[in-house]
């Protein structure tokens, strides 16, 4: 398991598919700040909250200068059924090897309910416009998270 990013670390390149299939790359968004987001599992009532909470804030984050990007272990045939049923604005990729999500250190042990378990942990990672980490935040609330993500942006 990958060690938790801290503020100054180079964001870990990757490359994956969206919900069209289409490879993206962190690389792409060199001169942008770009939010990268863990979920779990698309389709899910806590993942489905928190990515339409990103939609709604879209336009507030895009003015900021943020593009956002949420990674998932799904498939992009699932990306793109999740995308269509909520109108999700923001990039979806897909990780279904997780090798993205382990080197963001966003893959780990989880208890619930009294068993521990290993899954994706909910976390964001703000990359700043050069590639480095601004802010990592890991085991997130998929309620309120976006907001106080743009507070703490001073957005």
């Amino acid at each position: 398991m990958s060690e938790r990013l801290q503020p100054g670390d180079v964001a870990p390149a990757f490359t994956l598919p969206d919900a069209d299939g289409k490879e993206v790359s962190l690389s792409e968004y060199r001169g942008r700040k770009v939010i990268v987001y863990f979920y779990p599992a698309a389709l899910t009532p806590g993942c489905t909250k928190q990515a339409c909470d990103f939609t709604d804030n879209l336009d507030v984050l895009a003015a900021a200068g943020y593009d956002v990007i949420g990674i998932s272990p799904d498939k992009p045939e699932k990306l793109a059924k999740f995308r269509e049923k909520e109108s999700l604005k923001v990039t979806l990729l897909a990780d279904p090897e997780k090798t993205v999500t382990e080197s963001y250190a966003a893959y780990g042990e989880k208890k619930n309910y009294g068993k521990t378990y290993m899954g994706v942990i909910r976390s964001t990672i703000v990359v700043d416009a050069e590639g480095k980490v601004e802010r990592a935040l890991y085991n997130v609330r998929a309620t309120g998270h976006v907001a106080k993500i743009i507070k703490d942006l001073g957005i």
